[in-house]
């Protein structure tokens, strides 16, 4: 982990996605040209040469529900009623959400009504990783927010769906399952098959095979918000428990040996702390194998002279994580315009936002939170606008936009507005 100070790490370059492989790009666009032009044959091939595993267990692709169901009534009942109690709390937030957004048509001037209507997108592919985790919180992430959003058809695409994973498809109602993965799993639900529909929008995480599919494909299907490593950027002062800020970013460290654990603190003391404790190792403590390689690549400990100067560096590098351990941490949060999800105080552990406590954690990452923000009801949603002018009534509109019109050199746009100024009747 190195050690910087706020004057240095605001002199690197700002956070920005990992850069665009060449290689990466060619298999790619090689993989979705397969499925283009073959379809389900296609994805066939391409599942056993690139995922034999998944071939070999899931030849028909499709998961039965009976599959889902037997997977839920195995689970050991602790490990169920977590994930009951994890869609309930992803749901009752989603709703808070969408209770937020207000459908209305208002008159904005004399004879001119116009409104807005959210409606929710029809069918989704919500994609959930199979690499060194399963993870079913991910399918209740991305389901459960689809849901309230009111999407018609939700697919869970997931290479090698654990038993967990299923369980938790059920539980959040998703409608299909589908063992498929990769470039070739995005490449279908965005192009779609005879097995696999063509979907409105593809989200969740995934590795640089689906950040890269996701990326050809945009604009030929909706995708969500660009993702990579996980992250996670811990603010803290005098105040802060060195072990919960050690504890918080292994949390995140054990991810992936490319994930990011970053530490910015007012106070000497607290860096030094927290480097003893990454000095020590990780021997022995399970995941060592992404911890060591994380905090030797990718761990930042930098000192800042104030908090104004630690607000700097948090939006420098618009965290996917950004967790708040100062003595006031809504003040601190009010200085900063960059980041996915806050946690704020020391008991707001950034791992409780992983499993359930409402909000999501599917969010930017490499600095995608200055443009970019984490999944939601809205992900599943368009705003229309409607417009209504009642005859003869709306002059003012009309001639502002036949002068705009003819400045534009636009005569049949001006005459289209021309000929609703003239009289009712």
């Amino acid at each position: 982990m190195r050690r910087l100070t706020a004057a240095e790490l605001l002199k690197t370059p700002p956070s920005g996605l990992a850069p665009r492989d060449p290689a990466v790009e060619l298999a790619v666009a090689s993989i979705i040209d397969v499925v283009g032009r073959s379809g389900d044959a296609g994805v066939r091939r391409l599942r056993a040469k690139l995922d034999v595993e998944a071939d070999r267990e899931w030849p028909d692709v499709e998961v039965p529900r009976a599959r889902w169901a037997a997977a839920l009534d195995a689970l050991a009942p602790p490990l169920r009623a977590a994930l009951e109690a994890m869609v309930a709390r992803v749901r009752r937030f989603a709703l808070l959400q969408k209770a937020q957004l207000r459908d209305f048509e208002a008159e904005v001037e004399p004879g001119v009504r116009a409104g807005q209507h959210f409606a929710p997108i029809e069918k989704v592919a919500c994609y959930v990783p199979a690499g060194r985790h399963p993870l079913p919180s991910t399918a209740v992430m991305t389901v459960v927010p689809a849901r309230v959003a009111g999407v018609r058809e939700v697919l869970v695409l997931c290479p090698r769906p654990s038993p967990a994973v299923l369980a938790a498809a059920h539980l959040a109602g998703a409608d299909r399952v589908l063992a498929l993965g990769g470039a070739q799993g995005i490449a279908a639900a965005a192009l779609g098959t005879a097995s696999v529909p063509r979907v409105d929008l593809v989200c969740g995480p995934g590795g640089v095979y689906v950040a890269e599919a996701k990326r050809q494909l945009a604009g030929s299907v909706g995708t969500d918000l660009p993702a990579g490593p996980s992250e996670v950027l811990v603010v803290a002062d005098e105040t802060a428990d060195p072990d919960l800020v050690f504890a918080d970013l292994c949390a995140q460290a054990e991810h992936d040996p490319a994930a990011r654990p970053l530490l910015v603190s007012v106070s000497g003391r607290l860096v030094d702390d927290v480097l003893a404790r990454v000095e020590r190792g990780f021997a022995g403590r399970p995941n060592a194998e992404a911890l060591e390689p994380a905090f030797a690549r990718n761990g930042l400990a930098v000192l800042a002279p104030s908090l104004e100067e630690a607000a700097a560096c948090v939006d420098h590098v618009a965290p996917e994580h950004l967790e708040v351990m100062v003595a006031d941490p809504d003040a601190f949060l009010a200085r900063v315009r960059h980041f996915g999800a806050a946690f704020l105080g020391p008991h707001a552990a950034e791992v409780f936002g992983d499993y359930g406590a409402g909000p999501n954690h599917v969010l930017p990452t490499g600095g995608a939170a200055r443009f970019a923000a984490g999944l939601s009801v809205l992900t599943f949603l368009r705003c229309r606008t409607t417009l209504r002018l009642e005859a003869g009534k709306a002059q003012a509109l009309v001639a502002l936009t036949v002068t705009l019109a003819e400045a534009e050199g636009l005569a049949a746009h001006a005459e289209a507005a021309r000929l609703r100024g003239r009289p009712a009747g």
